[in-house]
Parts: structure tokens; C-alpha cells; sequence
């Protein structure tokens, strides 16, 4: 029983994860539209509450709970393959994070030159990560 409970507030942890790492950057492609100085500084409130306030408790929260749950039955994932791949895009999903970090600070300090299209390319990455994330975990192959 104790294993489904952190299952299912590992699948919450997730999800809020990932709705930090879907809209950030699509805040990061306003951000870089905006052309007004009120505009541009409520944009920097709102990465810098997004990130810290939910996206980082998120991804702290989705490893605590992931790491507990391969704890409680590590014979089994060890010799999983599909756990292994998972944990792979898993460390990329966590560069992601971090990358959207970076932009969050170079946002607060009017440093960053890359256009709304960029970030618009930007956004759609976690994607490419999501999709096979899930399916490892559905179908559990390869074993």
C-alpha cells in the first residue's frame, strides 16, 4: 500500500513538474516579444515565481519520491532495462530544468538575446523527452 501512495504523489510531482517546464518558456517566448518595460518586468516576476516556486519543489519532490520507490523493490529496476533508459532522459529532463534556469536569470538581467522564435523551437523539447518517459514506464519494455 505504502508503494501506491508514493507512486501516486510521484505522478502528482510529475505533473507539476512538467506543466513548470511546458509553460515557462512559453513565458520565455512573450518575454522576448515584449517591447514595453512594465511588460518585460512582470514576465521576470512571473519566471522567477514559476521556477523556484513550482518548477524546482516539483522536480525535488518527483526525484525524492521516484529514488523511494526504486528503493522499495531495487532488485527488480536494477535489472530493468527500460528503468535505465527512463533515468537517462530522466538526467536530460533535469538539464532542461536547469537550462530554463539560466534563461530565468539572464531574463532578470536583460541579457538575453535570442528571439521569440528560438524559444517558440524551445518549448516544444521536453516533448521529445515526455513521450518516451511515459511509454518506458507503461510498457516497462525493453526488460
Amino acid at each position: 500500500m505504502l508503494m501506491l501512495w508514493i507512486k501516486g504523489f510521484h505522478i502528482i510531482a510529475v505533473i507539476c513538474w512538467f506543466a513548470a517546464i511546458f509553460y515557462l518558456p512559453r513565458l520565455f517566448v512573450y518575454h522576448a516579444m515584449a517591447e514595453d518595460d512594465i511588460s518585460r518586468e512582470r514576465f521576470k516576476v512571473m519566471e522567477r515565481k514559476l521556477y523556484r516556486g513550482i518548477g524546482t519543489p516539483s522536480m525535488i519532490a518527483t526525484l525524492i519520491l521516484g529514488a523511494w520507490m526504486a528503493s522499495l523493490n531495487w532488485p527488480y529496476y536494477q535489472a530493468s532495462t527500460w528503468f535505465w533508459i527512463k533515468l537517462v532522459l530522466v538526467f536530460f529532463v533535469i538539464g532542461y530544468h536547469h537550462v530554463c534556469g539560466a534563461f530565468v536569470k539572464k531574463f532578470a538581467r536583460d541579457e538575453v538575446n535570442k528571439s521569440h522564435v528560438f524559444f517558440r523551437w524551445f518549448n516544444e523539447l521536453p516533448v521529445f523527452l515526455l513521450i518516451p518517459i511515459v511509454l518506458l514506464v507503461v510498457l516497462r519494455q525493453p526488460s
